[in-house]
């Protein structure tokens, strides 16, 4: 079968979180509010009641931690929902208005018919030196170099960062798809981790919260990870067309971005605090594991001005078109730069009464 092409389904493991969409949904079903053209400016506040639905644990687990909460003028309805597959199945179930993701599943939603726009961006301050994903290479596996990638079988989610991440790794290898043999499978939970165990593939992208863990428990065996040499580090806040045109929520969302470019300081700032608080409270995580991925994925930064983080986007999307046969996308048409002006004037007023 073809590598190229591929459109990856809706992950198997979004299912398990169904009963919690219906009833966020059923929960979330308040009147919307008036009609807002997607060229129109944000309105200043949205109507008393409007709740803004969020799938991003680790900025609720942030904001609360550090009292920023306090500073939201909106009700906000939290969703322990993460990633693309799931976070693409929430909006789809009309269960959450905002989602937390890499650059690639806005890409997903919107080749697969869901109409998105970016609303903010984060990325790493030094990316190359932590990088969110290291290769992990599965025991008694020869890799060392991403140049021995060569003939190997690696984990492939296309609909994912961690895909975009693989073509991009081979491109900078001076490989290509032709070159390995790439093993469509989701990245969900720890499915990489397993399938490297397994021996079902010798290579797969590991997010700094699995490499601890993979290495505790097979590096005895040969076990190994290499930096990928690659940029990863894009973040970005999205929401569905639908939601942006309701005055009311884009309102709410107008607010939301503001306070959360204060949390992404406020983690930069406290690795401490956040890594007991996300990472062993709400993870499960040792603090020894917490603290090295803390330490692993650096600082945060959250940019006001778009045009390079657009451009790198753009770099990406052209990588996805001509890897992956996807229709050309001038990625700017899907980021709501109105979003942009107001976490500019929000950090900036941050930064006077600081």
């Amino acid at each position: 079968m073809s590598r190229r092409g591929l459109i990856s389904p809706l992950t198997r493991a979004a299912l398990v979180a169904t009963t919690t969409m219906l009833a966020l949904s059923a929960c979330g079903g308040e009147q919307a509010g008036p009609k807002l053209e997607l060229t129109a400016a944000l309105p200043d506040a949205p109507a008393d009641g409007t709740t803004l639905r969020v799938g991003d644990p680790a900025t609720q687990v942030a904001l609360e931690t550090s009292g920023l909460i306090d500073d939201l003028d909106v009700d906000v309805e939290w969703a322990n929902i993460t990633g693309g597959p799931k976070t693409l199945e929430a909006f789809r179930a009309d269960a959450i208005d905002i989602g937390s993701v890499a650059d690639i599943p806005p890409l997903f939603a919107h080749w697969t018919g869901t109409d998105v726009r970016i609303v903010a961006a984060r990325e790493t301050v030094d990316p190359m030196e932590h990088p969110t994903y290291e290769l992990g290479v599965a025991p008694g596996v020869d890799v060392t170099s991403i140049e021995d990638l060569k003939g190997k079988k690696i984990a492939y989610s296309p609909g994912q960062a961690q895909g975009a991440l693989v073509l991009n790794v081979l491109r900078e290898a001076g490989l290509t798809q032709d070159d390995v043999e790439l093993v469509e499978m989701q990245s969900v939970d720890d499915a990489f981790s397993v399938a490297l165990a397994g021996k079902q593939v010798d290579v797969a992208p590991l997010g700094q919260t699995l490499v601890k863990t993979y290495l505790a428990k097979y590096e005895r065996d040969g076990a190994t990870t290499i930096q990928p040499g690659v940029r990863d580090d894009a973040w970005t806040l999205y929401a569905p067309t639908t939601v942006l045109e309701d005055a009311d929520k884009a309102a709410a969302i107008k607010d939301y971005v503001g306070v959360w470019a204060e949390a992404q300081q406020w983690i930069s700032d406290h690795p401490d605090e956040f890594a007991q608080a996300y990472y062993v409270d709400h993870e499960g995580l040792s603090p020894e594991d917490a603290t090295y991925v803390v330490d692993a994925l650096g600082e945060f930064t959250v940019p006001t001005d778009w045009d390079e983080f657009i451009a790198r986007h753009q770099q990406t999307v052209d990588t996805l078109v001509e890897e992956q046969d996807q229709e050309p996308l001038d990625v700017e048409t899907i980021y709501d730069r109105r979003f942009e002006k107001a976490i500019a004037a929000a950090v900036s007023s941050e930064g006077k009464g600081s």
